[in-house]
């Protein structure tokens, strides 16, 4: 494929759309640092902006430098992160950030290469954290620039085939400006994410409109390729909900690692029928009443898991099931500054529905 003149006249298209339609006042845009625009990157990654402004300045608010982070708990991150799901981007950020103070003085490597080796840096989030931050010349490939360059250009199939995401990164690196770095990456973002949608795009609204191979060829709709469908396997799981009799529900931490690794859950089961035992061999007493609530879906990348959240009113419980050592009793009155799962925090929130 010839890239040339094409890729010549794509940036300044850009970058002159840019200047009246793109985006100026997005939170992470003030002050664009390297830390501030790392912690943007790494939030929008299979998220919304319209989700990640909702989260973002209390993030930075409680961790407003690469130090705050470091010396907080993985507890203290997870928890400003609940809800906004994709937890191990929340590990990763916490774990790198104490590689940054540890190896590099607290700032962000200002190289490409280097900033590749931290946890969940990627080689296009590490191009975009220069590019905004700091104007260097390096391209990009996130969702919004991989469907811009692939109809612009015609480059059909997935881009999750490594033969086609080449394509995409040798496009990029032809289109990306010498000068105005900054702009152009933000620019391109701005372009798939208002105008080259996944569905329904703005074509009359494009300013590359006149040159779009995909719109030329009639192919709008099927260029970026699908990813093969499969079948998503299905799995499930008993949520025990053990509310004491001053209203704290007990929570389990997940390990590190896996589903909601590091999260506050509530303890499962295999089967409803072992959640009367379950209360008698943890928490040391049989449950005073118990109900069964309906099953809660919640969808992941890879499978789908039913929850069947079963309640259980407890009238004493075993002294030595205290807070630590993986468990808490959750107060939802003062509740405790901990990471949680989303489907826990809805169930929450359904608690009291047994009177």
């Amino acid at each position: 494929m010839s890239l040339q003149p094409k890729a010549g006249t794509l940036a300044p298209a850009l970058l002159k759309w840019w200047v009246s339609n793109g985006r100026k006042d997005l939170a992470w845009q003030k002050t664009p640092t390297r830390y501030r625009v790392w912690v943007s990157e790494v939030m929008l990654q299979q998220t919304q902006v319209v989700t990640v402004e909702r989260y973002y300045d209390r993030f930075m608010a409680q961790f407003p430098a690469v130090k705050d982070l470091a010396a907080a708990e993985l507890d203290q991150v997870l928890h400003l992160w609940s809800g906004l799901g994709y937890y191990a981007r929340a590990r990763n950020l916490h774990k790198a950030a104490r590689i940054i103070l540890d190896q590099y003085d607290g700032e962000l490597p200002n190289d490409v290469e280097a900033l590749q080796l931290l946890p969940g840096i990627g080689r296009s989030t590490a191009g975009a954290i220069l590019a905004l931050a700091n104007d260097q010349r390096h391209p990009i490939l996130d969702g919004n620039a991989k469907r811009v360059y692939a109809r612009a250009f015609g480059v059909e199939g997935w881009p999750g085939h490594s033969a086609v995401l080449k394509e995409l990164w040798a496009v990029a690196e032809a289109c990306t400006p010498v000068t105005g770095a900054a702009i152009y990456t933000q620019a391109i973002m701005d372009l798939g994410a208002t105008v080259c949608s996944r569905s329904n795009p703005g074509c009359d609204r494009c300013p590359s409109i006149d040159s779009c191979v995909a719109r030329e060829r009639g192919l709008i709709d099927s260029i970026p390729g699908k990813a093969p469908k499969r079948a998503k396997p299905q799995r499930m799981t008993i949520f025990v909900m053990a509310v004491r009799n001053d209203g704290a529900v007990l929570l389990q931490q997940r390990p590190a690692t896996g589903v909601w690794g590091g999260l506050w859950c509530f303890p499962e089961t295999d089967a409803v029928e072992q959640v009367v035992k379950w209360c008698h061999a943890t928490v040391g007493t049989l449950p005073e009443e118990t109900c069964v609530q309906p099953v809660v879906r919640h969808s992941f990348t890879h499978f789908d898991l039913d929850i069947t959240p079963v309640e259980v009113r407890l009238k004493k419980v075993n002294a030595r099931l205290m807070d630590g050592d993986g468990w808490l009793w959750y107060k939802r009155d003062e509740p405790a500054a901990v990471g949680l799962a989303a489907p826990v925090i809805r169930l929450l929130e359904r608690i009291g529905e047994l009177s």
